[in-house]
């Protein structure tokens, strides 16, 4: 099964093996439990996330959920598992020169340092830490899209969190030609630079990460874990019975489609 249909979201139904192997260009997101409740009524994520070529499974609870749902997933690939692979995999492939977009200030560079210096080589060319709400500030987009363009980077890798990041790289991505491959990775510019400790391997494979950063970040990450979340296990149990129905996401699809019929 090359794809797993989970609340009308798409899946790539890959090994990270294989993703590497055949990610040449394109957009990859990895969609999680948030993303999924998102994707429920926000039109803008809707949009962006019809842009990505790629959609991997970066929950654990999503693998659990599939399965439940008999669509089973090959592997979890979260943001965070998938950047250092990449980054490792093409560390002698000269073409791939990454831009690190995201975190707060300095930390995108610290991430950069660390990451050459385990590569063996300036793999990641350029990094930068936009100003809080730059995503509404056209003035500086236009700066950040310039400062991509002139860096000679082929790879964006950008984490400022979701729906922000996907949005963004859906809306300039055409103004960026030389990127080929746009990689939206969250927190991970701040685990590689060692600014937010990585969940231990083993809660990540129980399904429990979520957890661990709330106690990690509790003020930022409590609502979204304790409230916003908690739809996706009624919607999966909607799925299960064929009980569910999005009527915003099925509006989108209609208008796209009807606008792909009259070009």
């Amino acid at each position: 099964m090359d794809k797993v249909n989970l609340l009308s979201v798409s899946i790539d139904n890959l090994l990270l093996t294989e993703l590497l192997a055949q990610l040449t260009q394109g957009v990859v997101f990895t969609p999680n439990v948030d993303h999924l409740v998102k994707l429920q009524n926000d039109k803008d994520f809707i949009e962006a996330y019809k842009t990505a070529d790629y959609r991997l499974c970066d929950s654990k609870i999503i693998c659990y959920a599939a399965s439940f749902l008999g669509t089973p997933v090959k592997e979890k690939i979260s943001g965070s598992d998938l950047f250092p692979a990449f980054y490792s995999y093409h560390k002698e492939n000269a073409a791939v020169k990454i831009f690190l977009l995201g975190a707060n200030t300095g930390i995108a560079k610290i991430a950069q340092e660390k990451i050459n210096t385990k590569v063996g080589r300036e793999i990641i060319i350029a990094a930068h830490s936009p100003s809080y709400g730059f995503e509404k500030k056209q003035q500086e987009c236009e700066q950040i899209i310039n400062i991509i363009n002139n860096s000679g980077a082929t790879v964006l890798a950008m984490g400022v969190g979701s729906p922000k990041q996907e949005i963004w790289i859906a809306k300039y991505k055409e103004q960026m030609p030389n990127i080929k491959i746009f990689l939206a990775i969250g927190a991970t510019i701040d685990f590689e630079a060692g600014k937010i400790k990585r969940c231990p391997k083993w809660i990540s494979n129980l399904g429990v990460e979520w957890l661990y950063r709330l106690l990690l970040e509790p003020k930022r990450l409590w609502k979204r874990y304790l409230v916003d979340d908690l739809p996706f296990l009624w919607l999966v149990l909607q799925q299960k019975f064929n009980l569910y129905r999005t009527p915003t996401r099925e509006k989108n699809v209609d208008e796209l489609v009807a606008a792909q019929q009259i070009e």
